[in-house]
């Protein structure tokens, strides 16, 4: 696993909790997309650099 795959996966985690919390807390439906864009990439990222560099 390299560093930069671990980050990825990392920050799309800690942004899956944001959402999770922004969801309970009413915020605007437009930064919870984004957010779950954000989230979405970074794991997605991630994930194909482990499978590229394993």
């Amino acid at each position: 696993m390299t560093g930069l795959s671990s980050i990825l996966i990392v920050v799309g985690l800690f942004l899956l909790g944001g959402i999770y919390s922004f969801v309970k807390q009413g915020m605007p439906k437009s930064l919870i997309v984004l957010l779950s864009i954000g989230a979405a990439m970074c794991l997605v990222a991630g994930v194909m650099r482990l499978e590229v560099w394993a």
